[in-house]
């Protein structure tokens, strides 16, 4: 089973990309050459940040910052924000234990590895682990949610937007008839079967 839990392969770089971040204005979009001409990274590994930032509903799929990414740069929402943040992008954890975050170091490795379906020796694993530690030491899991932000996000990375339901029902359905016919030379025998079918199955 593939594992669609974040993680990268320098979680200490991450973090600080996260502090730039803060003290940095808020690009219209968020991209590489932003991250290594504004912020100053240029080493292979700080380029995880894009991809990472978009599971954790930092960025849009297109690198613009959301609310999220907004609310951390506030020195008053940081942490909360990045709680939020990790709850998106360990989303799967926090489903199976809304306290997660709370667990012990070997009992969180046990999620990833229920999670994941990796063994527990596996290197991924270990960085999953490495990448929410790191990441989490900036994160208040117990301060109140941010007003006005959702909590939940897309699979493909853009936080979740709100969908009016449809008003009324639309269905359109559809079959197959399968017609069997007799060994019969008679035109008129056939006749007589497509006009019925016309006359009693197939008008609207």
């Amino acid at each position: 089973m593939a594992s669609k839990l974040p993680y990268v392969n320098l979680p200490g770089g991450m973090v600080k990309i996260l502090e730039k971040v803060r003290q940095a204005q808020t690009p219209e979009r968020f991209t590489g050459d932003f991250l290594q001409t504004k912020l100053g990274f240029r080493g292979g590994n700080y380029q995880q940040f894009v991809p990472l930032a978009k599971k954790l509903g930092l960025l849009e799929t297109d690198g613009r910052p959301t609310d999220i990414y907004k609310s951390f740069r506030n020195d008053g929402t940081t942490k909360a924000a990045m709680a939020q943040a990790l709850r998106i992008g360990y989303k799967e954890l926090f489903e199976r234990n809304e306290h997660a975050d709370a667990l012990r170091k070997e009992d969180f490795k046990g999620l990833i590895v229920e999670v994941t379906g990796l063994d527990s020796k596996n290197r991924v694993v270990h960085l999953i682990c490495s990448t929410f530690e790191s990441l989490a030491k900036i994160a208040d899991f117990d301060a109140k949610p941010i007003p006005g932000r959702e909590a939940e996000h897309k699979e493909e990375g853009g936080p979740a937007r709100h969908e009016e339901p449809q008003s009324e029902l639309d269905l359109s359905l559809s079959y197959t008839i399968n017609l069997v016919l007799p060994k019969s030379d008679d035109p008129a025998v056939f006749t007589a079967i497509f006009k019925s079918l016309r006359e009693n199955l197939l008008r609207k």
